[in-house]
């Protein structure tokens, strides 16, 4: 069923999909369609986002206020539409709009320049609801702002008790890698964070997407990479991130097929609930089809062009995620 050219069908992420996808009802990848897309978008030139997807707001140039401000800004990467109206949370900030999650990103810049210390894990252990909504001021108030509260104090604390407050103590402490026997970065991010351990249970098998975690460490990467002192040794284990924006992205381009009520629902704005099969189903399709689609791009490219998962994830998002297209939404912190 999958094809072995990839490292990541090894690892425990794309693994664990394999089942959901052998069984779903309401969800499909199609093959022919994969093939389709590939045949055009192999010959795009698949450049790496400038300094990572954090190169729009400057955290200054020592690599470890980086580090702090990727894994602040992944620990609320979550549900950025309002749910009664689907609305997308946008700001304005250094002279233009921000839209869903390079929004949120910038309202943690604003008040980190304003001198707000959002980076240090004692602020963060006490962190009100209050003061983000305040934080984040724009279109519409910040949906699940009790729960991004509750995970900033949870990780706060967490900071404060073994890391002296800062998330980069922590990952300066890892094996480099995200798989090292139980101490690689991702290993261990799920474990000590467990805000970060992003699994559903679907007829009895465990499915794990660990989105946010596996897209913290591809910003770290990206905006740090090894000359700040972050190696990941096995990024061609990386999936995509299983968030709102790769399915709908994946379903525009027919390589995911929604049943009729399904794609009805979604139109209508209804919400898809956390670990219903359909939840699952959207994600799992949208990890093991961005997989195939890579594999695709790679057959018909060069060896020394040849991409990882995380690239093809960004070319969808960065085209996809203000389109103005219903996607389905899950009242979910993992995304």
């Amino acid at each position: 069923m999958k094809p072995q050219h990839l490292p990541a069908w090894d690892r425990p992420v794309l693994q664990s999909v394999v089942a959901a996808v052998r069984d779903s009802r309401h969800v499909a990848t199609n093959p022919a369609a994969v093939e389709r897309v590939a045949e055009w978008m192999a010959y795009e030139p698949f450049s790496p986002p400038q300094g990572g997807p954090e190169a729009p707001f400057d955290w200054g140039r020592e690599p470890d206020g980086v580090i702090d401000a990727v894994m602040l800004k992944a620990s609320l990467d979550f549900a950025f539409t309002d749910f009664a109206t689907g609305a997308k949370f946008e700001t304005e900030y250094l002279g233009r709009m921000w839209s869903d999650s390079e929004a949120m990103y910038g309202c943690l810049h604003r008040a980190w320049s304003a001198g707000v210390p959002v980076l240090d894990g004692e602020y963060l252990a006490g962190v009100a609801v209050d003061d983000l909504d305040r934080i984040f001021a724009g279109s519409v108030t910040m949906p699940m702002l009790d729960d991004r509260a509750a995970i900033l104090n949870d990780i706060g604390a967490a900071l404060v008790d073994r890391y002296q407050g800062r998330f980069h103590r922590f990952l300066r402490g890892c094996a480099p890698a995200m798989y090292a026997g139980g101490e690689g970065l991702l290993e261990r991010l799920v474990i000590e964070f467990p805000r970060f351990d992003d699994h559903s249970e679907y007829h009895g098998e465990t499915v794990v997407f660990h989105k946010l975690a596996q897209l913290a460490l591809w910003s770290l990467h990206l905006s740090v990479g090894p000359g700040g002192g972050v190696v990941i040794g096995d990024l061609d284990g990386m999936t995509a991130f299983a968030d709102y924006v790769v399915p709908m992205a994946l379903e525009l381009m027919q390589v995911l097929e929604y049943t009729e009520q399904l794609e009805g629902r979604i139109a209508a704005g209804e919400v898809v609930p956390r670990d219903s099969d359909e939840e699952i189903e959207i994600r799992a399709h949208s990890l093991y089809a961005t997989a195939l689609l890579t594999e695709a791009i790679n057959r018909r490219r060069s060896p020394e062009r040849a991409l990882i998962i995380p690239q093809v994830d960004y070319r969808l998002w960065s085209t996809y995620h203000a389109a103005a297209h219903p996607h389905h939404l899950t009242r979910t912190v993992m995304y």
